[in-house]
């Protein structure tokens, strides 16, 4: 059989002891080596009779005959050479952890799944038939030690301090969690998982102490995670001295124990074994592989690439247990108080592959040209709302940005100024400002009074490190204030650049129309914009107090009448269209309250019937439905992730009908 050729990025101790151990597989073999310094790569090659050596790792990444490429470089790399590999079109098995960050992994399995490679990352105990026995045991039908209460993990070294080394560099991303403390994680997020009946599972809650040393990363660090049915787990690691290493399950009936849970085997020349306790009976299990633990993993790979994977077989990593455990790692990391200078809200964040941000190619973005603005709108809105983390916001602005979109909703009231100041701050490295139109809204009730209007906006602008904001809303409307005082205070802050065209949220047509008369009689600016929900799925109850929408007969015939451009927030029903709405379920209380009525689940089902006809997701015909209106819309949309951001592109793709528009209202 003709073997896979590897290509190794990296020439560390890891990759050396990958390198040997890769000899003694039947399925593949070392063909490359990649150094940025290539005397060492020759020497790798050299030691471990591989073909070629490169100077530098795209030129192992263009060889055409590597066909899966092992990273085993500092953290730091992961998700750039990850990302590199995947586009070069090579599988890839990615040193732990996969990346420094969820945001990071998300970026790297979205590029990956994009260019339909395999990926694993590289949790080599997780390939060991240690671990399948361990599943086995610990499963519904056997429950060996009964009901699953605590769990205990370690590991911890003691590690040559060097302050320049990746292990106690802050900007490599040292320090024990990420470079240990990603085992007992992992570990116990499998076992609550297989307790609950799952294939793994997410803590409900992590708590977390350690010792942040002198180069600032953490030297040691103790976490408690509780999931779900009360399981708490009890992990811990360390660079700076030895742990005992080993897990212990604890349940109502007896307790499991792995003595040597990571390096199981020992080179494969003796049985890893299994310690089950049940009352005064003592069991040993011995399991034997006569394979090296990296031999063991590298055929996991192998044999996904033969069948044609891009994801492992359980109990290996697949994408989202490691999308889970890099989740994890980052609220152990918030809880001991250790945030890396990279990450930090007020630093330049480079995009994950470190190229230039620049447009795909093929966009399906769509634009508005609105009268007082220069600048386009991109008919895809993307709300800043929930995205107040810098890391994580920024893989979601450059893709946004990638894709077409060029217009940013935020608020002044928004997490107490934190997304006007992570959106700020990624205009500011992206040195986007001209292309960039910020949606910005103020004088949220009870502020909502030309006073605190011009004290908000002052205050946003700062925030934004800006000196105008695109479009300007009034958040809410203040019955009691005559609509003159609001026109003239935004008339005001237009005429001294501060803001270039403005609207409303949440008003009524009678008072939007009172406005525009009041700024049309004075040869004022009225509104150019109003930013009202609106839906296919008609919202029952407000989502939040003095919100209005305009899904209603009255209201659309209005804005077909005006050509005002409605910006519809909810556009997609916060998920009615999703999968999660049912007259069955009653899970969500506020999807329920909001959006459950009979003539809703109607619409749901005839936007069902008509996605199935066109082979797309009924939330895609929700959202074509704002698109396809007869007056100008664009869709305020809040992705919790890249996958539901690309999806949303699909609404580019359909052009409802009229009579397809009415079939969904109606019927």
């Amino acid at each position: 059989m003709k073997k896979i050729k590897w290509g190794i990025i990296g020439t560390g101790s890891i990759a050396k002891k990958f390198a040997f151990d890769l000899k003694f597989s039947q399925l593949g073999e070392l063909y490359a080596i990649a150094s940025r310094d290539i005397k060492k790569a020759q020497e790798f090659s050299k030691e471990f009779l591989c073909e070629k050596f490169y100077g530098s790792y795209d030129g192992l990444l263009k060889d055409e005959d590597v066909e899966v490429v092992y990273i085993s470089l500092p953290h730091v790399y992961h998700a750039e050479w990850t990302i590199k590999s995947a586009r070069a079109g090579k599988h890839i098995l990615c040193e732990k952890p996969l990346t420094v960050n969820y945001a990071e992994a998300e970026a790297v399995i979205y590029e990956v799944a994009k260019h339909k490679v395999f990926l694993m990352e590289a949790f080599m105990y997780r390939c060991h038939p240690q671990i399948r026995k361990l599943i086995e045991l610990l499963n519904a039908k056997n429950r060996v030690i009964g009901d699953v209460k605590i769990i205990e993990a370690s590991f911890g070294f003691k590690g040559w301090f060097d302050p320049d080394g990746r292990l106690f560099n802050h900007s490599l991303a040292g320090g024990g969690i990420l470079d240990v403390g990603c085992y007992p994680v992992s570990i116990a997020r499998l076992i609550a998982g297989v307790a609950n009946n799952k294939l793994f599972d997410e803590p409900k809650e992590v708590i977390g102490v350690g010792k942040i040393g002198s180069t600032n990363v953490d030297e040691y660090a103790f976490g408690l995670l509780k999931f779900e049915n009360d399981i708490i787990a009890k992990i811990s690691c360390s660079i700076t001295f030895w742990q005992e290493n080993s897990v212990k399950i604890f349940g109502t009936e007896g307790s499991i124990t792995l003595k040597n849970p990571w390096l199981a085997g020992l080179e494969g020349k003796i049985p890893s074994v299994i310690v089950v306790q049940k009352e005064n009976n003592t069991e040993e299990i011995k399991i034997d592989t006569h394979l090296p633990l990296y031999t063991l993993e590298a055929d996991i790979v192998n044999r996904s690439i033969l069948e044609n994977k891009t994801q492992p077989d359980y109990p290996a990593m697949s994408w989202q247990d490691s999308l889970g455990n890099m989740k994890t790692l980052d609220k152990w990391r918030k809880a001991i108080g250790l945030e890396y200078d990279f990450e930090k809200p007020t630093v330049y964040i480079s995009t994950v592959d470190k190229e230039p941000l620049k447009r795909y190619e093929d966009i399906k973005m769509e634009y508005l040209k609105i009268p007082g603005l220069e600048k386009p709108v991109s008919r895809l809105i993307l709300g800043a709302d929930v995205h107040i983390e810098l890391p994580y916001a920024t893989v979601m602005f450059d893709e946004f940005y990638r894709l077409g979109g060029n217009c940013f909703d935020t608020a002044h009231i928004y997490y107490e100024g934190k997304s006007e100041r992570v959106l700020g701050q990624w205009i500011k490295n992206r040195n986007l400002r001209e292309e960039i139109v910020i949606l910005d809204k103020g004088a949220h009730t009870p502020w909502c009074d030309p006073q605190n209007l011009t004290k908000q906006l002052l205050e946003s602008l700062e925030r934004l490190q800006v000196d105008y904001i695109d479009i300007y809303l009034l958040h809410r409307d203040n019955l009691e204030i005559p609509v003159g005082e609001f026109i003239e205070v935004l008339n005001e802050h237009k005429k001294l650049g501060r803001i270039k065209i403005f609207g409303c949220s949440n008003w009524t047509i009678q008072r939007i129309e009172e406005a525009n008369n009041y700024a049309r009689k004075r040869n004022l600016e009225g509104f150019s914009v109003v930013s009202n929900n609106f839906s296919l799925a008609k919202m029952v109850s407000a989502v939040w107090e003095g919100c209005i929408s305009s899904s209603n007969k009255e209201d659309i015939e209005w804005f077909k009448k005006t050509q005002i451009p409605l910006f519809s927030w909810s556009s997609q029903a916060r998920g009615f269209f999703s999968g999660k709405a049912s007259p069955d379920n009653f899970e969500d209380k506020e999807l329920v309250r909001c959006w459950y009525s009979k003539e809703n689940f109607e619409r749901l089902e005839r936007a069902r019937i008509l996605a199935s006809k066109k082979n797309i997701k009924p939330i895609n015909i929700a959202l074509a439905y704002v698109l396809s209106q007869k007056f100008p819309t664009a869709a305020l949309i809040g992705p919790r992730n890249l996958f539901e951001l690309k999806d949303c592109m699909v609404a580019f793709d359909i052009k409802l009908t009229e009579e397809e528009i009415r079939y969904l209202e109606e019927g």
